[in-house]
């Protein structure tokens, strides 16, 4: 996980943490005060799985073009060698 990551996460952990807190001292009912915190929570949710879907394609792109590397590498790797059996 990059350095990007780890900030947003932190940012939403502490949104969340602050909107909880919030919540529990705001002059409400009990299940006014629940349904807002469950919501607070649900999104949380949701904003974690968005941020983890994001890394996980960005860490497919990565793997792909790492792939495409190293076959880049072999096949000029193999064209040299070829190249040398060739002219030996």
């Amino acid at each position: 996980m990059n350095d990007n990551s780890k900030v947003v996460i932190a940012l939403l952990a502490g949104l969340a943490a602050g909107a909880a807190l919030g919540i529990l001292f705001a002059p409400e009912k009990g299940s006014e005060t629940r349904d807002m915190l469950s919501e607070s929570l649900k999104n949380l949710g949701d904003s974690i799985k968005e941020t983890a879907a994001n890394e996980i394609n960005n860490l497919v792109g990565l793997k792909d073009k790492v792939v495409e590397n190293i076959k880049t590498k072999i096949n000029g790797a193999e064209t040299e060698y070829q190249d040398d059996l060739e002219h030996a």
